[in-house]
């Protein structure tokens, strides 16, 4: 299967990206236009009881937020929280408006891909409605959460929050620099400056890569790198080390913003294989995953995103490939002081 990138025409000038060029400054216009309307209090902007903290990206595209959302969650209920998670639940299929829970055996075709991985990694209260504003009061009037975690949702400003974490994918980038549709920004670049926290993807033993890229880090910027975690059965559940992988035929299966990142850190585990390559947020049916294959089953690797809309197809040797995020303890110290000035303390050191 070729490989699959939603985002080629945004390397470099484009012939095509040059010609859809009026359309982006049409589009900032109009980001800039409802920035203005925000900012004179024209349009609405909602606090709710509990503080917020939004982790969004700047650009169109996988940028490694729903892994970050996972390890905050697990990290404010270490400290004591009792955190909840929003999203808009891209993908489903509910009706527009509806705020529901979601629930760890939801289907992701109707809550959305990212929302049923959040519920089943972090095992905290997880609503998904269009309307952050609406999936933060649903949340909330559950009683069940003292914090809220906003996955995705920068450019909502109809919701106020109290910190604001930017993700960039640290290969990538901002592609050629220019708006939507011609290139992937949502915003300008300037909009870094009013964050809190830049968290920089170098992906798995990217380290070295994203730093040249990223050679001037200010205080405010951070690395994060995933670390791949041993290998889970979707048929029962059993673990195996990616190292006994090696030497086998393997297909890799990734439907997420940036497949490249899945299957680079494969191979830097040793393993060859064959790239498959879908659309990100793409639903599988079990065609999508027949590959023909001499003498039995093909082993398959997949990321935990696909792998809750695969579950279901009863593959015989089919695996996900879960990872965990590694910050630096700066960062670490760096959000412990933003939450303190927020007024947002762990329940035991409340007054």
């Amino acid at each position: 299967m070729a490989k699959f990138d939603t985002h080629f025409l945004w390397r470099g000038n484009h012939p095509l990206a040059l010609l859809l060029l009026p359309l982006s400054w049409l589009y900032l216009l109009l980001v800039l236009g409802r920035k203005f309307l925000y900012s004179k209090g024209l349009l609405p902007t909602r606090r709710v009881a509990a503080p917020v903290i939004v982790v969004g990206n700047l650009t169109v595209g996988g940028a490694g937020k729903t892994p970050l959302v996972i390890w905050l969650a697990q990290r404010l209920k270490a400290r004591g929280h009792r955190p909840g998670a929003l999203s808009r639940g891209y993908g489903g299929t509910l009706p527009p408006g509806t705020a529901r829970r979601v629930e760890p055996r939801d289907a992701p075709a109707l809550v959305g891909d990212e929302p049923a991985l959040l519920a089943r990694r972090t095992g905290c209260p997880v609503v998904v409605c269009a309307s952050r504003v609406k999936a933060a009061e649903t949340l909330l009037r559950s009683g069940e959460c003292d914090i809220l975690l906003c996955d995705d949702g920068l450019q909502h400003e109809a919701l106020a929050r109290d910190l604001e974490i930017v993700v960039i994918d640290g290969e990538r980038r901002f592609g050629n620099g220019f708006f939507l549709p011609a290139g992937p920004l949502r915003e300008p670049l300037s909009r870094l400056d009013a964050v809190d926290l830049v968290v920089v993807n170098a992906g798995a033993g990217g380290q070295t890569k994203a730093e040249e890229r990223f050679a001037a880090l200010s205080s405010r910027h951070f690395l994060m790198e995933y670390v791949p975690l041993p290998a889970r059965s979707l048929r029962d559940g059993r673990e195996r080390a990616l190292a006994d992988f090696r030497g086998e035929k393997v297909h890799a299966v990734a439907a997420i913003g940036h497949p490249e990142r899945f299957f680079s850190m494969l191979e830097g585990c040793g393993i060859a294989l064959e790239r498959h390559a879908f659309p990100d947020h793409h639903f599988f049916r079990p065609a999508d995953l027949a590959f023909a294959e001499a003498g039995g089953s093909p082993t398959l690797l997949m990321t935990e995103k696909d792998a809750v809309k695969c579950a279901g197809f009863r593959l015989e040797n089919a695996w996900q490939v879960p990872v965990e995020v590694k910050l630096c303890a700066d960062f670490e110290q760096a959000l412990d002081r933003l939450l303190e000035q927020a007024g947002v303390r762990p329940p035991a050191a409340r007054p």
